[in-house]
């Protein structure tokens, strides 16, 4: 197939010389210098389809040497570079996807060529028939086309890349890279080897489809070296297999020590063969075992070492570890040539959608939802029936089927009966149950879950009245909690779904699937309906088709872990209002705030790549001293800085109240010390014109006054920013440089024309309407804490109620922070928000704050302004949360170790 291959190639190159020749060039054309004419700028034309022709089996600079050898006129040459430059330059600062390279770094690659290239044509007319939809097919087409060019050009002597491309967790990324490839292998990329992760599931699931979208669709082009039943067997004879082979070459390896050694001794004994075999490298999970593992990490590098071309590109949606590598280590894998950032894909449900999210600095709060009602809660009491306490208890433990696992598993046979009724879609449904890591457990939840189904089976069977009303009444209450039309769908009735359902429960397997387990699940011989338990095979990168309900009980030590196992996470096309995740109210809590990390975490990548001034090594920094990135395992710390608290700049305001019996007296003490200091700044102040009625706003109020509220008035002890000590310190400090001396402080009431609330006096001339902040919480909610979480407090004009802002735009933060620069650099504001206790709003996702008092709810909100220029705000630490005491499983990391496919 190759000989074909070169016999085209000659042709064209044949088509080339004729081209030229044909080229009649004035012999004193200068393109550069004088007006282009029209001939001018035809025989550019010509000339640059030649140039690009070359390009596709050298690199740009010598294809400007065969023109100047085949004679052509230089200005038409420095003409056709140019456009090559603009059109490289154009590629490299695409929008999107967003992206950080070094300095000076060159790109070559101007995208495909659809009338020579084989794989990618191939591949963007799969992902059409597949229904991946006109905007997706583009974005995936400009985010690959701008990774190859920030790639070396594979004819070049010698080159090693290392890159990052930071995507969602579900997202696509498989989609991504298979098209990098696809790209890379029509340019002439030889050698690709995939990284897939440290299980057999997720190697097996790539390799099948890296081969039906890159093998099947070119098969003279492409050999594989790894199959979908085994990974990495040595070929003999490395010299002569290289040496024959002019084909692609295709490995899809585990990040197993085994198995990598297996790679690196053959590689080794290839040699000088090497040379010529410019080689990508795809690291899948790229934070997972390849950062800060003793025997990983070196042999991957020994494996990146045997090539003198190479490209690594390393792909994660989790890069806290990626970024905390010393980027001063030649030897590891820190992106020092460039990271991109992929845009979320359009039909994608992610974090936010299902756990909602915080307030990020400059967001309104009427822009940010509270998250769709998807999450149910495992009572406390159940979590032990589910999982076992210790190790020790793992070798005897029996699950019991509690509530929510019931309620679990009779939910995925009602929604996968609505998907069949609906029809169309994935035809795969699945359910997660993921507990532990412990294969005894998996295994031992196995009988519980077949009588499960045989009892429903039977009771369906007789027509059991109890049994469907029990049903019917669960998918009437679900469909109220999350109604179809919301995502563009209709309600399946109950009698319906009924009908669908004996054959789903009869069809339904339950499958067993942990690194020990032979019994896996297989989406390629049919449509799957089946229960899923297992533990980490069921996580990082594999995608559960389907999957529409979970129960997931797994406390695990890192967010970057825990964010990864969230298979609820992707694409839901035809069935976005169906899945359910039955999880602890302490979990549910992390993972809205890991959606708040991951959007913060998006937001400081995308500041910093739109700084044309930033590089991977300066971005690295940055990024590294963020204090919320640096949650990930210890080992992946060594190289981070301790994070400070920089207040500067930020907003910090009350979030949490405690709305138990017990929380009524802290409640009266913070309004106490509210009023307390109205009078003061009544006093001790000036008294200004109000902005908008149901306010009041006072100046020039002493630091002592703001520090005495400070050490009265009590945060809740979750509200991480509003440590009282660090806060008084930060303070004292900023005073000492000699900012924040003088305070404005402001009282915010209910201005709306509407508000109907009642008047409250808290001194010094105060009486304003009191405002209304509801807590979060879902209709469904059976268990709540007593600590009520208002989310937000303050809205963005609140920031600008001391400031003349007649005239300026304060569309967002940036905008507010400058104004407070120019009108009061060095003073800071206090605002004051006396909340009803009852605010009952009757906003989706919200629930009444019932608070415990006959007085107003004091909720207080700090504006820093950015330090003085000249002076420093880090030197205060900020301390992340001490989970020492809290019950977590680490990773398993002894899979690594153990060779399954010894050869």
């Amino acid at each position: 197939m190759m000989i074909n291959r070169r016999s085209a190639s000659h042709g064209r190159s044949y088509r080339r010389r004729s081209v030229i020749d044909s080229c009649h060039y004035p012999a004193c054309a200068r393109y550069g210098g004088n007006p282009v004419t029209a001939s001018t700028a035809e025989q550019v034309d010509q000339l640059y389809k030649v140039f690009l022709q070359f390009t596709q089996s050298m690199t740009p600079h010598d294809a400007v040497k065969n023109l100047q050898l085949f004679g052509a006129d230089e200005s038409i040459i420095r003409a056709v570079r140019e456009r090559h430059d603009a059109e490289s330059l154009k590629i490299r600062n695409l929008d999107e996807p967003t992206s950080v390279f070094l300095d000076g770094r060159r790109t070559w690659y101007t995208g495909p060529d659809i009338e020579n290239d084989r794989n990618w044509p191939a591949l963007e007319s799969s992902m059409r028939r597949k229904g991946f939809g006109d905007e997706n097919v583009a974005s995936i087409d400009k985010s690959s086309t701008k990774i190859v060019a920030l790639l070396d050009h594979p004819k070049q002597d010698s080159f090693r890349t290392r890159g990052l491309v930071v995507g969602f967790v579900q997202s696509g990324k498989t989609t991504n890279f298979t098209a990098v490839m696809a790209k890379a292998a029509d340019r002439g990329y030889k050698l690709f080897i995939v990284l897939s992760g440290i299980h057999n599931t997720l190697r097996r699931q790539t390799q099948i489809r890296l081969v039906k979208d890159l093998v099947e669709a070119n098969p003279g082009q492409w050999h594989q070296v790894t199959s979908e039943t085994h990974d990495f067997v040595p070929p003999p004879n490395p010299k002569a297999f290289f040496a024959s082979s002019d084909q692609c070459l295709l490995l899809v390896v585990k990040k197993n020590a085994a198995v990598l050694r297996k790679l690196r001794t053959w590689l080794a004994k290839a040699g000088e063969y090497l040379e010529n075999c410019p080689t990508l490298i795809i690291d899948d999970e790229a934070d997972q075992s390849t950062v800060a593992t003793t025997k990983i990490n070196p042999l991957l590098f020994d494996v990146l070492d045997k090539f003198p071309k190479v490209g690594y590109v390393g792909y994660t949606a989790t890069p806290f570890a990626n970024l905390l590598i010393d980027p001063s280590v030649d030897e590891d894998f820190y992106p020092r040539d460039f990271i991109v950032n992929l845009p979320q894909p359009q039909g994608y449900h992610g974090t936010e959608v299902l756990f909602g999210r915080d307030l990020l600095d400059g967001e309104d709060a009427a822009d940010l939802p509270g998250g769709f009602d998807m999450v149910r809660t495992v009572p406390d009491d159940e979590v032990d029936d589910l999982k076992p306490r210790n190790k020790k208890e793992a070798a005897t433990f029996q699950p019991a089927v509690t509530r929510s696992l019931q309620a679990a598993v009779e939910w995925f046979w009602l929604a996968t009966a609505a998907r069949r009724a609906r029809g169309g879609g994935n035809p795969h449904s699945t359910m997660l149950v993921h507990t532990t890591t412990e294969t005894a457990v998996h295994e031992a939840f196995k009988e519980p879950l077949l009588h499960l189904r045989t009892t429903l089976m039977r009771r369906l069977g007789e027509g059991d009245q109890r049994t469907l009303d029990r049903l019917r009444a669960t998918w009437d209450s679900e469909t109220q909690l999350v109604r179809a039309a919301d995502f563009g769908e209709e309600k399946v009735p109950f009698e319906v779904v009924s009908q669908h359902l004996p054959a789903v429960v009869r069809e339904t397997k339950v499958v067993i699937d942990n690194y020990r387990s032979t019994d896996r699940l297989n989406y390629e011989s049919g449509p799957v309906t089946a229960i899923a338990v297992g533990g980490n095979t069921l996580s990082r990168g594999l995608t559960l088709e389907g999957l529409v309900s979970s129960l997931f009980v797994r406390a695990v030590s890192a967010y970057d872990t825990l964010l990864q196992m969230g298979r609820w996470f992707g694409y839901r096309s035809g069935y976005a209002d169906l899945p359910r995740i039955w999880m602890t109210e302490e979990l549910a809590e992390w993972f809205s705030h890991l959606a708040t990390v991951e959007a913060d975490m998006r937001r400081d990548i995308d500041r910093y790549m739109h700084n044309p001034a930033e590089t991977p090594l300066t971005f690295a920094v940055r990024l590294r001293s963020h204090p919320k990135m640096s949650i990930t395992s210890k080992a992946k710390m060594k190289s981070a800085v301790l994070a400070h608290a920089a207040y500067g700049g930020t907003l910090v305001e009350t979030r949490f109240f405690d709305v138990t019996p017990g929380g009524k007296a802290g409640l009266e003490a913070n309004a106490a010390a509210a009023r307390t200091l109205i009078c003061n700044a009544e006093r001790h102040g000036f008294r200004n014109t109000s902005p908008r009625s149901e306010t009041a706003v006072f100046t020039q109020i002493p630091h002592e006054d703001i520090t005495a509220f400070l050490s009265t008035y009590s945060f809740h002890e979750r509200s991480e920013d509003g440590d009282r000590g660090r806060l008084l310190d930060y303070i004292g400090k900023r005073v000492r440089n000699g900012a924040l001396k003088h305070w404005s402080v402001a009282v915010v009431g209910n201005s709306s024309p509407a508000a109907r609330t009642e008047r409250c006096d808290l001194g010094g001339g105060v009486q304003v309407r009191m405002v209304k902040r509801a807590r979060l919480g879902q209709e469904s909610e059976v268990v709540f804490d007593g600590v009520a979480d208002i989310k937000t407090l303050s809205s963005r004009r609140d920031e600008t109620i001391d400031l003349d802002i007649s005239g300026r735009d304060v569309g967002n933060r940036d905008d507010i922070l400058g104004l407070r620069a120019e009108q009061r650099p060095d003073q800071g504001l206090l605002l004051l928000y006396p909340i009803e206790p009852e605010s009952r709003t009757g906003t989706q996702g919200r629930r009444p704050l019932n608070a415990p008092t006959d007085d107003v709810v004091m909720g207080v909100a700090l504006v820093f302004p950015r330090p003085l220029p000249g002076t420093s705000d880090s030197d205060v630490e900020y301390w992340s949360a001490d989970l020492s005491g809290v019950a977590v499983e680490e990773e398993d990391t002894s899979v690594l170790d153990y060779d399954d496919e010894a050869a």
